[in-house]
């Protein structure tokens, strides 16, 4: 969805809860959540980079085997030019990939430890509002209970002018202010669980994202030691004779394998980053909008 339009509906939704410190964590969740769609973009970058590489890779296999299987002298040239392009281009994951993804995992975890604090706040308000809604149901009860005791002692007394008085005040105003009182606890409640829900999806939200992120970690570690054993079997080629040649391929041939696997793996990692991220957000943008506007209630008591 349109960074713009996200913007919009935040700023009016936070408008009508008037709750800043909500609002400062969703604002938060949406700016990590944007920084983590652009570490996804740098790391296709370096996924492109590292496609290339493989096909540098398979064009040095390519022309080994011609080479090999041609007759004559055997000099390779072909072959090592090939991996000489290999070695120039280099691990494609650089210091400024690593730079961005230690920012983006930084925030993913702080994210994650405020919105644990937020929801250890909200299930001890909604505790407190739970216990006082029952506390004023007794105190009504025994109000209420009060009113017809003193007119059944009125009643006793003969006081007809009293006991009028008594049965009109027990039979209309206390009946509605129950259920006003029944409707504010309501209120409170349904707005409290309606933040609980915001806040348990950002944090499903950004769990979901670390363990991404730490997948993504795992698969670069193992690509960097493989394109490492890789350069060096490639470099050992250039520097001996023939024999060194088909040495240094035969390894190649071994590991190459699993250097394409390393990348595809890294891939659909990529994408399932970017596509949980994207739900993510557009599940909690509709939670936010689903919200009830006009059930926000001033609850700072229950703080």
């Amino acid at each position: 969805m349109n960074y713009e339009v996200v913007k919009i509906i935040l700023q009016n939704k936070m408008d009508v809860w008037k709750n800043k410190e909500l609002s400062e964590l969703v604002d938060d969740y949406f700016e990590n959540s944007l920084a983590t769609l652009d570490f996804c973009t740098a790391l296709d970058a370096c996924l492109k980079r590292a496609g290339h590489i493989e096909s540098i890779i398979n064009v040095a296999l390519k022309k080994f085997h011609e080479e090999h299987h041609s007759g004559g002298g055997k000099d390779y040239s072909r072959t090592l030019d090939e991996l000489k392009n290999f070695q120039t281009t280099g691990d494609p994951f650089t210091h400024e990939f690593f730079k961005v993804f230690n920012s983006v995992y930084s925030k993913q975890l702080s994210m994650l430890e405020k919105l644990q604090v937020k929801k250890r706040k909200l299930d001890r308000k909604m505790g407190k509002v739970s216990a006082w809604r029952k506390v004023s149901n007794v105190i009504f009860i025994v109000a209420f209970a009060s009113v017809l005791i003193c007119s059944v002692v009125a009643a006793a007394v003969s006081a007809p002018a009293v006991v009028t008085a008594l049965a009109a005040a027990a039979a209309v105003p206390l009946g509605s202010m129950g259920k006003w009182l029944n409707s504010i606890w309501k209120n409170c409640e349904r707005d409290l669980r309606g933040q609980r829900e915001i806040i348990s999806s950002m944090q499903i939200g950004s769990y979901i994202v670390i363990k991404d992120l730490d997948n993504i970690r795992v698969l670069v570690d193992k690509f960097r030691i493989e394109i490492e054993a890789l350069l060096a079997n490639a470099e050992f080629a250039g520097s001996g004779d023939e024999v060194a040649v088909v040495v240094a391929v035969e390894e190649i041939k071994k590991k190459v394998d699993s250097f394409v696997k390393t990348i595809h793996d890294l891939s659909k990692h990529a994408n399932k980053c970017t596509q949980e991220t994207r739900m993510a957000r557009t599940l909690i943008l509709r939670k936010i909008i689903n919200h009830p506007s006009g059930s926000n209630q001033d609850i700072g008591m229950f703080s």
